[in-house]
């Protein structure tokens, strides 16, 4: 696959000011000039008009085979001297100007550019776009930057029995001389390159309309049965109903389709009318409500960025932060507010913040407004502090300025920017404008710093009328860690939770505060009855590290399923978890806790996330001793009571069942999953349906108690895309060294494997029980990953980086190793990822030894 080209932010702002893009006239071929599906290549043509500097010269970006052709204003180019690294230079410009490229354009496999895709089932081609951060390059000729914006009019030639999709709505099909139809799109708003958009294939569509928005949602064909177009059109509704009244401003770009696509990298793309999504978003099996929790906050984050990141757009990729996590915090907050999701703020602490903690403790870790020097740097850049931590600090912004006057200032900052770029700078002086806050000091303080703040309660008691109660209260601030060691300023909350008259624990009391400095004194709660519970960051207000005090603590490990309300019990799961990891609790002591509370647990997204936790606890956290004596068979006997426990078909029994698929499993278990998977000896309630029956071969494959013949056998009788992904995450499961030998032979040495196949191999690699058979890839890694980075795109080597770090090794050595290869000469983009690999067996290392002390 040819290597886009490392645009640094110098060489962009240079562009963009020697040239302005007016538009552009795509027209792309990908018929075989007989009306059927090219294969290997198709034919684009970009007509670009502009303003320049006169006399002046650029560049324009391709990415592809070649250039067959280029015009600059009726003048013809040499197209020798066109790299896909350096595109090809333009010299002499006018004050207008009309740029005129053929080229002919390479499909990938890797989910970049435009993606080609053959389903197995029927054999029908599916192509979709992917573009961010700056791969419209490899569709057509460009200025392929953020800040050069252009109105697009699309034509498509394609097959005739085949759905075409751009950022415009369909104006015209029309016969194709040499077969197919030509597809005529209406032209755009102005967008930036990275959200123009091609979706083609015979796509399932099923339509609807609200509000003046025609509306589609399209999936592969044979994926049609399957998709609950009903409930995805109501929550698109929903949320459309909620942003027309938060943000004051209608949807800006006509028709608002949303494709379910194969093979997909990410969750889904904000492409401005045409959003893309992974198709494991069309349930062909059971999920839980959690998943369609998740779902549904992607389809609102994707749609709130149609508002911040397609309407009003980063000039540079040091606003990628801004642009995620508004999105993040929009789609949460429209989630409260307008669907059945009513506890998504649960959800979000117990996620989004979980994966923010463990970003932010890295030694990666960055500003929330990072120094994006190139492209290269932002590439490995979606991260838990552009996502997550971005969010919750919104979360806290919107709570420091007034929730109402931060939708105001939003109002503003879109009137005022509309179709145009802005920056941090722009929001922070409408939120100024409309909130009176001097917001300064607090960007400063939280978005050019790094780290976490943690925040306990000091306090002193004394017994009245038979009671606790408080005589002196402060919150005492550390500095931020890792970082300089800054305080920051806070708005949160504390909460006081006591026994009601049924024995549970709810809130007594609440005092909403502004924290600066190292203490502050919380007055109000002088005088107050210290009561059970003591919550720090009550509704999650602020981003910290909330310490209990060592009563609150005995509550949590006591008492935590006898919390009321899911917000405030998914805090105390995340003050203990991140206290695990911190090595100040040990990791025994997190599994006994996890064994209590989970029975009751009636969130799925935090019952899902403390499951995965447990076994990072027993896998990870404790010592190997005790873990292979004690810790495992303590979880997989947990994870087997609370399957047969939990109310039959439920949530919990799937999740439970899941969960002890993925742990090291004795012959007692191995027997049960065997009766259930093939109906023996069934577990009352659960519903073995075709994912799940993958799910329970898996584990009986990881432990040898099944095989090839069980693979085939699945494999026929589940002959689609996700049967295959399914079947190559299962074999590489195989429990030998010869098996093991030939899958790290293809995922190091195969560059033609599809990006979806290579994730289902990495994900099947590595199993608890099999330990002894990763050691020979400990050192191996260290000596190919230089290489797989040199040979393939970004996207598919960080999943190989990331995906095969030896984590399965928690020793010195490997902590050694990892250190000697980073005194190299590699990529700083891999060694930021080699670093955090690294970073995890170090944290393991600790709590190991503090789960043996």
């Amino acid at each position: 696959m040819a290597q886009a080209p490392n645009l640094t932010r110098d060489q962009a702002r240079e562009r963009s000011a020697t040239v302005g893009t007016t538009s552009y006239d795509i027209v792309i071929d990908l018929t075989d000039g007989r009306g059927g599906p090219s294969e290997r290549s198709y034919r684009t043509r970009a007509t670009i008009a502009f303003t320049a500097t006169a006399g002046a010269g650029t560049f324009v970006d391709f990415v592809g085979e070649g250039l067959t052709s280029a015009e600059l204003n009726g003048r013809a180019l040499d197209v020798a001297g066109w790299t896909s690294t350096d595109g090809l230079t333009l010299d002499g410009l006018a004050a207008q100007n009309e740029l005129v490229i053929e080229a002919v354009g390479l499909y990938t496999n890797t989910g970049e550019g435009l993606h080609r895709f053959v389903d197995p089932v029927d054999g029908a081609v599916y192509l979709y776009s992917q573009f961010e951060t700056a791969d419209a390059k490899r569709l057509y000729p460009c200025f392929d930057q953020p800040d050069l914006k252009a109105r697009f009019t699309v034509t498509v030639t394609a097959p005739a029995d085949w759905q075409v999709v751009a950022n415009g709505a369909t104006v015209s099909r029309e016969p194709a001389p040499g077969g197919g139809t030509v597809h005529a799109f209406a032209t755009t708003e102005p967008m930036s390159t990275y959200v123009t958009a091609l979706v083609a294939g015979p796509y399932h569509v099923v339509r609807d309309h609200h509000d003046g928005i025609d509306l589609g949602i399209f999936c592969r064909t044979s994926l049609a049965q399957y998709l609950d177009a009903d409930r995805l059109f109501t929550q698109t509704k929903q949320g459309f109903d909620f942003f027309h009244r938060a943000f004051g401003v209608r949807y800006p770009f006509g028709k608002y389709d949303q494709l379910f696509v194969p093979e997909f990298n990410a969750g889904a793309m904000e492409n401005a009318g045409a959003v893309t999504f992974r198709e494991e978003y069309v349930f062909r099996s059971r999920v839980t409500r959690y998943q369609y929790e998740r779902r549904c906050e992607t389809v609102l984050h994707e749609m709130a960025h149609m508002w911040f990141g397609d309407l009003v757009t980063m000039r540079w990729w040091d606003d990628l932060w801004l642009n995620e996590s508004f999105a993040t915090w929009a789609s949460v907050v429209a989630q409260v507010d307008a669907t059945e999701y009513a506890a998504a703020w649960t959800t979000f602490a117990n996620v989004e913040k979980s994966w923010a903690y463990v970003q932010d403790q890295l030694p990666s870790t960055h500003p929330i407004a990072a120094d994006m020097v190139d492209l290269a740097a932002v590439e490995v850049n979606f991260d838990g502090i552009t996502y997550a931590k971005g969010a919750s600090v919104l979360k806290q912004l919107a709570a420091y300025v007034g929730y109402e006057e931060f939708l105001a200032g939003l109002r503003d900052y879109f009137a005022a920017h509309a179709f145009g770029n802005a920056t941090l700078t722009d929001l922070l002086d409408a939120l100024e404008r409309t909130s009176g806050r001097d917001l300064r000091a607090w960007a400063k303080a939280w978005l050019q710093t790094t780290g976490l703040n943690t925040i306990s309660a000091d306090f002193d008691v004394e017994r009245a009328d038979g009671r606790e109660v408080f005589t002196r209260f402060e919150l005492v601030q550390s500095g931020a860690e890792p970082g300089a060691g800054e305080r920051r300023p806070h708005r949160l909350a504390v909460g006081l939770y006591d026994r009601d008259e049924k024995g549970r624990l709810t809130r007594v009391h609440r005092v909403e505060l502004d924290v600066t400095g190292e203490r502050t004194p919380v007055p109000d709660l002088v005088g107050r009855p210290r009561g059970a519970l003591v919550l720090v960051n009550d509704d999650d207000l602020t981003y910290c590290k909330a310490r209990l005090d060592p009563a609150s603590l005995e509550t949590a490990i006591a008492a935590i399923g006898e919390v009321a309300e899911s917000l405030p019990r998914t805090l105390l799961w995340s003050a203990v978890w991140e206290m695990t990891r911190d090595a100040l609790m040990r990791a025994r002591d997190f599994i006994a806790l996890a064994a209590r509370g989970l029975v009751t647990e009636d969130q799925a997204g935090v019952l899902q996330r403390v499951l995965m936790q447990l076994q990072a606890a027993v896998g990870s956290y404790a010592e190997p001793g005790w873990a292979e004596s004690t810790g495992w068979p303590t979880v997989a006997r947990t994870l087997r009571e609370l399957a047969s426990s939990a109310e039959a078909g439920s949530d919990t029994q799937l999740s439970a069942v899941q969960a002890l698929c993925a742990a090291k499993l004795g012959p007692d278990q191995l027997s049960e999953i065997a009766g259930w998977r093939d109906g023996s000896a069934p577990l009352p309630g659960l519903t073995v349906d075709t994912d799940l029956s993958w799910t329970l071969l898996g584990a009986l494959v990881a432990h040898g108690a099944a095989g090839e013949a069980e693979i085939e056998a699945a494999e026929q009788a589940d002959p689609t895309a996700s049967g295959q992904r399914r079947a190559t995450q299962v074999r590489a499961l195989i429990p030998t060294a010869e098996n093991k030998a030939a899958v790290w032979d293809r995922l190091i040495n195969d560059d033609a494997m599809a990006n979806a196949l290579q994730d289902a191999a990495i994900a099947g690699f590595s199993h608890p029980a099999q330990r002894e058979l990763m050691t020979p890839y400990t050192e191996t890694y260290f000596d190919v990953v230089g290489q797989v980075w040199e040979r393939r795109s970004s996207e598919v080597a960080q999943k190989v980086a990331v995906g095969l770090f030896p984590r399965w090794a928690v020793e010195p050595s490997t902590v050694d190793r990892a250190l000697a290869w980073a005194e190299g000469d590699h990529p700083t983009a891999l060694k930021r990822l080699v670093s955090e690999g690294r970073a995890g067996v170090e944290r393991a290392l600790r709590a190991r030894a503090a789960d043996a002390g």
